[in-house]
């Protein structure tokens, strides 16, 4: 079992949850498949004010993976609340993260984190992009007017947003401004610090139990502000001056 020491940490798994009781087992186990032998790795669980037994269940997990770690949110704070206090809680350099209700097959986590390892310093971001989206019609329909409406406006050459399979480097992340919703728009705002993104066809799958508990990009109503918002940083955006140190010479 990869030790969850802060100094043996390469890459940090950050899955935010509320009320998944019924996925966190076997989701851990497909991560821990997955990494394994890999990279030294934590994975850190977001608990977002879940009231069924999730945290009961990461609880008694804990106690055979030293590397899982459990963060509770008092009240549910929403999923891009979930994903930065996970991020900001990583010892990895790199953050890996996915939904917690089984649809991201973790199977692709060594795909995404090797894109950012191997991409150089100007890689910021490794965005998954779903095929064969597990969703009804007209919620795929939803999907793609929203994304088209938000590509025309932001121009981030990013065709599904919506997945949440994603890695980046922490420092990156961390840069940006924090807002709810900020899980959205990862694309435009890592081009906005003016880093380059790669992009990794995985593939969709049904929720292994449960329903839905936070919102999707796609009910295009709900987003509107959040883009004009972003719309608005980005034109707002200058250059990072170059800076160097003068040093006294005696």
């Amino acid at each position: 079992m990869p030790s969850s020491d802060a100094t043996e940490v390469a890459v940090s798994i950050v899955v935010p949850v509320r009320n998944e009781a019924g996925n966190v087992t076997p989701l851990i186990t497909e991560i821990a498949a997955a990494l394994d032998g890999r990279w030294p790795y934590e994975i850190i669980y977001v608990n977002d004010g879940s009231t069924d037994a999730t945290g009961e269940r990461l609880a008694e997990l804990m106690k055979a993976r030293a590397n899982l770690r459990q963060i509770r949110h008092a009240t549910s704070s929403g999923q891009s609340a979930a994903v930065r206090t996970g991020v900001r809680a990583a010892r990895g350099a790199i953050v890996a993260t996915l939904d917690g209700d089984g649809q991201n097959n973790p199977a692709f986590l060594p795909d995404l984190i090797a894109a950012i390892e191997n991409g150089g310093d100007r890689l910021g971001l490794a965005a998954g992009q779903r095929v064969g989206r597990k969703d009804t019609g007209f919620k795929k329909w939803q999907s793609r007017t929203a994304n088209g409406v938000r590509n025309a406006i932001l121009h981030d050459g990013t065709r599904d947003t919506g997945c949440g399979l994603k890695a980046f480097r922490r420092e990156v992340f961390l840069m940006m401004p924090y807002f709810d919703g900020l899980h959205r728009f990862l694309p435009a705002l890592v081009r906005r610090e003016g880093f380059d993104i790669v992009y990794v066809d995985v593939i969709d799958r049904p929720r292994h139990s449960g329903v839905s508990n936070y919102g999707f990009f796609d009910r295009l109503w709900i987003g509107i502000m959040d883009l004009a918002g972003v719309w608005w940083l980005i034109r707002r955006k200058k250059p990072t001056p170059v800076a160097t140190e003068v040093t006294r010479h005696d």
